[in-house]
């Protein structure tokens, strides 16, 4: 259960046009990392492949389902199926990590059970055992607002480990983490997805972490896939092409010669 983008575009209200013309086929299990400069149009994407923004024009399948023609029931139980680990979470500052995590299930379970957790947490463990996996487990009965922009990016993800969704979206997810943080958060997203053989697709600045953890690269410029080859495919001709305007590739770490030598020899480059 994979899902399919067949000339999607969108034009927001100011008249920016943010997508135009993408196709995308991902199939069950796939992982694959967008790529590309800020404000290249990845969030949009990763928005309209969550089913909480339509697009404008073109036609789009989710898990076997098309989220548009669905009841508001159906289309519900769609988004229920689809986790997304967002750059900013939104999570209440004076909410406790445990109940962020739990929030993970809150589409899955009845509401009489939601509401309950909300004052005792239906299943603590549950939220400890996902945080241990990204070295939180002592922050579970913390507020969310004593926490750092990186312990708050893994507290999103770890509700995301908690809903286990079908479909696995992260967008910027290690945006706020060092960069020895970022590459065990990558993995941790490639291993879940391939544990559980889910989708999984994840936006990403930094150009290393892509390559170094997704078989599958798409580079998303202007609205529109540059794009779409496997990882060692990608040279640095294409990649140079996909962030002139930025004037430089953004990395998060230093690659060894044998891991990406398209890029290994560039002068100094920006971090992300």
């Amino acid at each position: 259960m994979g899902f399919t983008l067949e000339g999607v575009g969108l034009i927001h209200a100011n008249g920016f046009r943010a997508l135009a013309g993408v196709d995308l086929q991902v199939a069950p299990g796939e992982r694959l990392a967008l790529i590309g400069a800020s404000g290249a149009g990845k969030t949009t994407l990763l928005r309209i492949i969550a089913a909480s923004l339509r697009p404008g024009e073109g036609h789009v399948r989710l898990l076997d389902t098309e989220p548009w023609a669905c009841s508001p029931r159906n289309l519900c139980q769609l988004r229920a199926r689809i986790g997304l680990v967002q750059q900013s979470p939104p999570i209440p500052p004076r909410q406790r990590v445990v109940t962020a995590v739990l929030a993970g299930r809150l589409g899955q379970w009845p509401l009489w059970k939601s509401l309950a957790s909300l004052v005792l947490p239906a299943d603590p463990e549950g939220a400890r055992a996902e945080l241990a996996r990204l070295d939180l487990a002592d922050r579970l009965y913390e507020r969310c607002d004593r926490l750092s922009g990186g312990q708050l990016q893994r507290v999103a993800l770890a509700r995301v480990l908690y809903q286990k969704p079908d479909l696995l979206l992260a967008d910027e997810p290690v945006s706020a983490m060092d960069p020895a943080l970022s590459e065990l958060t990558v993995a941790l997203l490639n291993e879940e997805a391939v544990r559980r053989g889910v989708t999984l697709v994840a936006s990403l600045h930094a150009v290393d972490l892509a390559l170094r953890h997704f078989p599958r690269v798409v580079g998303v410029k202007e609205g529109a896939i540059l794009f779409d080859l496997p990882a060692a495919s990608v040279t640095e001709a294409l990649l140079r092409e996909l962030y002139a305007a930025e004037g430089g590739l953004p990395l998060v770490g230093s690659l060894a010669p044998d891991e990406a030598p398209a890029i290994v020899d560039l002068p100094p480059l920006r971090c992300a």
